[in-house]
């Protein structure tokens, strides 16, 4: 997939500097919107403004729809307002308010003075929900019946419509005040009766979201359901909206590298890698970064604390790195495991007991196992004293302990407080831990060997 991307792009950057207009126009009209969009993509701005130019007027649209966030940006502010306001009415409602939600007032302002009346009703209604809200992300496009229509004048309806909507697979019964009633899928319309009754045929048990559901939790739902599209009502049960699954893809894939970026200590970005800037990336790695360099300090003290310990056991410094990484890697493994169930809420705070006496039966395992496999070692191939090998196996069973423990506890903690349970990943935990592996590793070294400190 990736191959074809880099061809496609190649072929058309070839015919737009060979100035082959007629060529190129034609080429795209046979490309699927999704793969024009991709390669634009990888060309520069410039490129990308001068191709979306030639672009024939029945794929304009549904290119741009595809295409990534700065791009858009950029096409929008590079065209004049009316041809710019134009795009915007062509576009889902949904996708025109997420573009117009990055760009600055005074271009939205602009798009908007010379959009369709029902474009600015549209944007502006989404633009009232909060972000991350299931309201912000849905489309008021889509196919509304009244239970007293028969299935012919539905059908006529849909014929109506259809275009305008976001999907017509299902459509959906309304009342005068537009109270969400039931739902009716096309293809039981299609071979039923045309005189029947929606109210009679429609089905009245009927799965739908707040406008006010976050979007991590409506995702949760379709995933539960298997829908492939939801109503989005208000606190009086009115229909104002759908969320399609095409939306939920876009919610996962975004709520995903949120969690992973925070895991590995980054400030979440909604750019992708190469469009965001050096500064950027700086400014998003860089107060993590200096968080824990500031909270490793505390291990080097450690290290000072006991260094009369060291001087007389010069051994033990051999067995500091492996101590301190086994411990990181016991907490991570714990911490992640526990991050993804809270994240599919398959682990609640209530079951933290219940998880922390499983993590401690894993670490007990797992701190064995690992304390036999370094004795052996410890007394095979680097033959040191029996006393060593007992401080450095038994240090190990302790920290490997410890580390499941506070990876385990850390996000269930964090997740009750109302923080984001992935900042208590790796990095942080790491942090914990090696200062823990450290004080455990010289008091037990410093009471066996009779050390002062």
């Amino acid at each position: 997939m990736e191959d074809n991307r880099m061809e496609y792009g190649d072929h058309l950057r070839e015919l737009l500097e060979q100035k082959q207009y007629t060529k190129l126009r034609q080429e795209v009209e046979d490309m699927n919107v999704a793969d024009v969009a991709a390669a634009m993509d990888e060309m520069e701005d410039e490129e990308t403004l001068r191709i979306f130019r030639i672009l024939p007027k029945s794929i304009a649209a549904d290119v741009f729809a595809n295409l990534e966030l700065e791009a858009q940006q950029y096409i929008i502010q590079s065209l004049s307002d009316k041809e710019a306001s134009s795009i915007i009415d062509n576009l889902m409602a949904d996708d025109a308010t997420d573009l117009l939600e990055e760009m600055p007032a005074n271009v939205v302002k602009k798009i908007l003075k010379n959009a369709k009346p029902e474009t600015r009703k549209d944007i502006n209604h989404l633009l009232r929900y909060p972000e991350d809200s299931a309201g912000s992300i849905m489309t008021v496009e889509y196919v509304d019946l009244k239970e007293s229509m028969t299935v012919s004048d539905a059908v006529d309806r849909i014929r109506k419509i259809g275009l305008d909507s976001e999907t017509v697979n299902i459509c959906y019964v309304v009342d005068a005040q537009r109270v969400l009633l039931g739902t009716v899928a096309l293809r039981y319309l299609v071979i039923m009766d045309p005189d029947a009754v929606i109210g009679e045929v429609m089905n009245e048990n009927v799965i739908s979201i707040g406008t006010l559901t976050d979007q991590e939790e409506a995702a949760r739902i379709f995933q539960k359901y298997d829908f492939t599209a939801m109503p989005v009502v208000d606190n009086e049960n009115r229909m104002v909206g759908i969320i399609t699954i095409d939306d939920v893809v876009d919610i996962i894939q975004e709520e995903a590298t949120e969690d992973i970026e925070k895991m590995a200590a980054i400030i979440p970005s909604d750019k992708s890698y190469f469009r965001t800037g050096i500064l950027d990336t700086y400014k998003n790695r860089m107060p993590w970064l200096l968080l824990l360099m500031i909270s490793a300090t505390f291990t080097g003290a450690i290290i000072t604390n006991y260094e009369n310990a060291l001087a007389s056991y010069v051994i033990l410094t051999a067995y500091i790195p492996m101590l301190m990484d086994t411990g990181g890697n016991a907490g991570s493994q714990a911490s992640v495991s526990i991050i993804r169930g809270i994240s599919l809420r398959e682990i609640e705070f209530e079951d933290a007991l219940r998880a922390l006496w499983k993590e401690i039966r894993v670490a007990a395992l797992c701190g064995v196992t690992l304390s036999v496999c370094n004795f052996l070692k410890l007394m095979l191939f680097d033959r040191v004293g029996l006393q060593i090998a007992l401080i450095v196996c038994s240090t190990l069973i302790l920290v490997v302990l410890f580390a499941k423990a506070i990876g385990c506890f850390l996000p269930l903690l964090a997740h009750r407080l109302g923080f984001d349970p992935a900042v208590m990943a790796s990095p942080l935990i790491t942090t914990i831990v090696d200062a823990i592996s450290l004080t455990v590793y010289f008091m037990i070294a410093t009471n066996v060997l009779h050390l002062k400190v």
